[in-house]
């Protein structure tokens, strides 16, 4: 729709929301008068209706007094005197009758002020309509909300040449994702998705509080980033001048709460990883993390599949766990698989996991960047090799102690240890652990990843040790075990949905500037001012003589910086 012609239809719309306040009705009411939802009134009107005898040779069928219901306006259609409106509320549709008879003068005035997507409250009877609809014939309207906004609802229009042709509703896909209010508006799928989305999280916490675990919260930022590899989101904290990290996971603050005597802890966390997009990825995305003292990778691998089972019961009450993916059927009723990721190596990739020469050999078979981080570069062997063909749940068991900084080493062979990964359709769907808890080899392996990482130049290597973690375990951490399940993913396989995207109802996108540029200005203002804390703080002036030229440069740059702002604002 061209802009112009949505500048003339949100010019007829502000003119009618300024009629209604000319007659003494606010366009945007303060308050609702009590009201019902739309689907219980009808399924309680088709109880009444199937409860009640049929009269030989009368017309007029059951009806209950007195109800009143809210929504918005998705239909409006004039059939002489009388108006038929479509109500949509949450729960679903009814259709309204409306005429001057009923509601008097005054309120049909009001009425010639309504627009699709308009808010409204209407009181009346409920009947049936003579061609079957149930019908709430409106006895009071009161005007709730104007809606400036042409809502995006299926139409039918005609091409130049006259044919008549039907249009879906906000088909566009970034546009759904950009302006999801609309896509929930008119999409009651979508709408359908999120509710189980709901679902599924209230079926973990539910099995988790009857296995006995406490809900806990820990914090979002964090001076340290930790418990993952991922490269991190920084911020700034002006008055402690200090930067701080979005968390990528809460593993290393949960752990801590079984030192301190709790035995069972979950959280459903907000993770942020400065990663790219595609779609089993998103920047910002939801875990679910537990851990238990006294438990292992083998409980963990007990509570995955039970856990995972429970919220696919929770969407189909019926039983039925084979669930559509795309072009395949997961079979969430079965046991799990389990493999062994050496043995994995070997059958697929053709490669012994300690075979250094071979490793790149294979790596670079396969079209695979080349480096020196021999377990890391297996790892990225395995993935492009063996993980498409797990369509079917399989725990990928006993990984290389050397990627695996948190982990207890098996006794049996100390170069792999106690950690699985959960792969559907060859998709990554949780992480666990036999949690390290020996801190001189927990210190020993923070150093090595340190070292690594400054070695490789790896951007998702720990910068620094987390000393304060360290003293923790000094303190005594039992036996346990941990897991991680992303609840993203978990909600795209049991709705069928192919993107992340589809499963948050914000995702992210590039930024939209078609609003012009001030949004960028005031970005560039307070990064500038995040710089001036960050060079005159405390901490860097410690560094003393090796970085004051350094900050006086800076300090400089800033300055001129100012200046010229300033010049751009004179006219």
């Amino acid at each position: 729709m061209p802009d112009e012609t949505i500048d003339q239809y949100r010019a007829q719309r502000m003119a009618k929301r300024d009629a209604l306040a000319r007659m003494g009705v606010n366009p945007y009411a303060v308050r609702t008068p009590a009201r019902q939802n739309i689907a219980p009134l009808k399924a309680e009107f088709e109880k009444l209706e199937a409860a009640s005898p049929k009269v030989e040779g009368k017309q007029d069928g059951p009806k209950i007094g007195g109800r009143a219901v809210a929504g918005r306006v998705l239909a409006n259609r004039k059939m002489g005197k009388a108006v038929f409106l479509d109500l949509f509320d949450e729960s679903g549709k009814i259709q309204v009758y409306l005429n001057a008879k009923s509601l008097g003068e005054q309120a049909m005035a009001v009425y010639e002020q309504i627009d699709l997507g308009d808010f409204i409250w209407v009181k009346g009877d409920v009947q049936r309509t003579r061609t079957g609809e149930i019908t709430l014939f409106a006895a009071e309207l009161k005007f709730l909300t104007k809606s400036l906004a042409v809502p995006p609802l299926p139409r039918v229009y005609k091409d130049e040449q006259g044919v008549e042709h039907s249009a879906d509703a906000f088909t566009d896909t970034e546009l759904r994702y950009r302006k999801r209010y609309l896509d929930l508006m008119v999409h009651s799928d979508v709408r359908r998705r999120f509710e189980q989305r709901s679902l599924v999280l209230a079926a973990i916490r539910e099995y988790l509080g009857r296995k006995g675990y406490l809900e806990v919260e820990t914090p979002m930022l964090h001076p340290i980033p930790g418990g993952a590899r991922a490269r991190p989101f920084i911020t700034h904290h002006n008055a402690l001048h200090m930067n701080m990290y979005l968390r990528i996971a809460p593993e290393l603050y949960l752990k801590r709460l079984l030192v301190g005597g709790f035995e069972r802890v979950f959280e459903i966390n907000r993770n942020f990883r400065n990663e790219g997009i595609d779609p089993t990825h998103n920047p910002e995305f939801t875990m679910m993390e537990l851990y238990e003292a006294y438990g292992d990778y083998h409980s963990m691998m007990e509570i995955t599949e039970g856990l995972i089972r429970h919220a696919a019961q929770t969407i189909r009450p019926d039983g039925n766990l084979l669930f559509k993916w795309g072009e395949v059927e997961i079979d969430l009723g079965k046991s799990f698989a389990r493999r062994r990721y050496t043995d994995l190596l070997r059958e697929y990739a053709r490669v012994d996991l300690h075979d250094m020469a071979g490793m790149k050999a294979r790596a670079k078979e396969l079209g695979l960047e080349v480096h020196d981080d021999h377990y890391k570069l297996a790892d990225q062997v395995l993935e492009a090799t063996a993980l498409k063909h797990f369509i079917q749940p399989t725990f990928l068991i006993d990984y290389p102690t050397a990627i695996c900084p948190l982990t207890k080493a098996r006794e049996d062979d100390p170069q792999l240890c106690e950690r699985f990964e959960l792969f559907i359709n060859g998709v990554e769907f949780a992480n666990a652990f036999s949690e390290l808890n020996e801190p001189t080899e927990q210190l020993k392996r923070f150093r090595e990843q340190v070292e690594l990482g400054e070695k490789t130049k790896d951007v998702e290597a720990p910068k620094e040790v987390d000393y304060d973690y360290v003293e923790a375990l000094e303190a005594g951490m039992p036996p346990a075990g941990g897991l991680g399940v992303g609840i993203d993913r978990l909600v795209m396989l049991l709705t069928n949905t192919h993107s992340i995207r589809d499963v948050l109802l914000f995702p992210h996108m590039k930024r939209d500037h078609s609003h012009g540029s001030g949004g960028a200005t005031q970005r560039a203002q307070l990064a500038l001012e995040t710089l001036v804390e960050e060079i005159t703080s405390p901490e860097l002036r410690k560094l003393g003589r090796e970085v004051a030229p350094i900050i006086d440069r800076l300090e400089g740059l800033v300055a001129e910086f100012k200046v010229a702002q300033a010049a751009r604002k004179q006219p």
